[in-house]
């Protein structure tokens, strides 16, 4: 039997990102799903016309009827308000929690509230195994606990590990290096392990949504944390690099390079 991953997040009209995208993952790594949607967005790549809020006691149940089999991860995408996040919170299963703060869409529109980003860091950061921000998001969640603006990248990892959260996995796509991106894996007491692989030049909207639910895939199927990490980078970096490819020959299709 295929091990069986949760996959709670918001509905993506253009299925570029949320539980569209975590489905497609977990398909292709060969692992079995279920979904609860939080959120119905109509969504592309420029923008987020509008958000509904699926009610939080709909989510619960959507839950509680997809865990009457044995759920081996969980992976939380975009939660989008308290009452959200507490519903889901009081509704998971024991299993290995990756938790995915969807703050905003890749287009900016703002798609978990600050009360829902303080419920989160209260209700849902003491049972997650992995936190998986980027930068930008590390910097509002330092600033939602309380920190300076000007608090460190360690300073702020350290504040969400001494609140309970196992491992925070702070994601480098969002530096400044033009050749590789470098995600750190932070964990209490232990030296922190980075995990580099090359640029590709393509934007590819969702890839957090693909990180996360790959690392939860892969800790399903038994896998620990690290090993879990590097599988799912390496997953991560196939992606881009088919998407460069698939990039660069529609190029030359439109300028007649390619004879069809």
């Amino acid at each position: 039997m295929k091990p069986l991953v949760l996959l709670v997040g918001g509905l993506d009209s253009g299925g570029g990102a949320g539980v569209l995208r975590d489905v497609e993952t977990a398909k292709a790594l060969k692992v079995s799903s279920r979904v609860a949607v939080t959120a119905i967005t109509p969504q592309n790549d420029r923008k987020v016309g509008a958000i509904h809020h699926v009610p939080p006691a709909v989510v619960a149940s959507q839950i509680a009827t997809a865990t009457e089999d044995p759920i081996h991860a969980v992976k939380l995408g975009m939660l989008g308000c308290r009452d959200t996040v507490e519903a889901v919170a009081g509704a998971l299963p024991d299993a290995p929690l990756i938790v995915d703060p969807v703050i905003e869409s890749s287009s900016g529109h703002s798609l978990l509230d600050e009360g829902g980003l303080a419920a989160l860091l209260e209700k849902l950061l003491p049972k997650t195994v992995l936190l998986t921000p980027n930068l930008p998001e590390l910097k509002q969640i330092g600033a939602s606990i309380g920190l300076a603006n000007d608090a460190t990248q360690e300073q702020v990892v350290g504040a969400l590990l001494d609140r309970g959260c196992e491992a925070v996995l702070v994601k480098g796509g969002h530096c400044s290096d033009q050749d590789r991106s470098v995600d750190t894996l932070c964990r209490p007491n232990r030296k922190s392990v980075q995990f580099s692989s090359r640029r590709y030049p393509v934007q590819l909207r969702g890839s957090g949504c693909r990180l996360a639910s790959a690392i939860a895939a892969h800790l399903g199927t038994g896998a620990d944390l690290e090993p879990a990490i590097r599988q799912a980078k390496a997953f991560m970096v196939e992606s881009f690099a088919r998407e460069s490819e698939q990039s660069r020959n529609a190029i030359r299709e439109r300028s007649g390079d390619l004879i069809l």
